[in-house]
């Protein structure tokens, strides 16, 4: 079975393949439909939703990831190579993407869903019962928001939390710091007072470890 075909058919969305993985991308007023139909159409049959996560696409393609030099500087969280001036990205700040599996056909898929200003879409709850937890860390992390979810309540921060960690303007040592307060008894919040430090990926080295064993023994000769 050609799974990209099958999704061709449907008529919905854009549909992809990379690295022997199909996508299909859409937009959250069709997701429904969509997802219906991956579910029950015969030659497709999605039968499980493996996991739904958020991406947020700031800062995509504006600077490269810096390599060489980077002990001595900090880095972005951008692509490894720039996109140019002509074609910066253009697409939706935010997307939510889904796994999903096919035990009848035993296929994989991606389906990937693009966002309005709204950063909302429909619960995918009714289709895969699976989603309800993945919607609420989506919801905690990236700030989107489900409709028709049938608890949607934060899952990894404290019910205080200010913001949303996952997104990419957000600061990384975070906007308040909680601690136990003896004198009122209960859990308070501060501004932070930790001292912003720039995270530098300690992955290139010029040490003993990394010289050729060849080199080393020359030198020492």
């Amino acid at each position: 079975m050609n799974i990209a075909d099958e999704l061709r058919e449907l008529g919905q969305g854009i549909v992809s393949e990379s690295l022997g993985q199909v996508s299909l991308q859409i937009s959250a007023e069709e997701v429904l439909s969509v997802a219906k139909s991956l579910k029950t159409n015969p030659a497709i049959k999605m039968n499980m939703l493996l996991d739904l996560c958020g991406v947020d696409y700031l800062y995509y393609g504006v600077e490269s990831w810096q390599t060489e030099g980077a002990c001595h500087q900090s880095y972005c969280r951008a692509r490894a190579e720039p996109l140019s001036e002509n074609s910066v990205w253009t697409g939706a700040r935010f997307q939510v993407v889904c796994h999903l599996l096919s035990i009848t056909h035993n296929q994989r898929m991606r389906l990937k869903v693009d966002l309005d200003d709204s950063v909302s879409m429909p619960s995918l709850s009714g289709v895969w019962p699976s989603s309800v937890w993945y919607e609420r860390e989506a919801f905690d992390l990236f700030g989107i928001q489900f409709k028709q979810h049938p608890d949607l309540r934060r899952i990894l921060t404290d019910y205080g939390f200010v913001g949303f960690p996952m997104r990419k303007d957000f600061p990384l040592v975070g906007r308040v710091e909680m601690r136990y307060d003896s004198q009122s008894a209960q859990c308070v919040y501060d501004p932070v007072s930790i001292e912003y430090q720039s995270h530098v990926p300690r992955m290139i080295r010029n040490d003993h470890r990394y010289v050729d064993v060849g080199e080393e023994s020359g030198e020492r000769a």
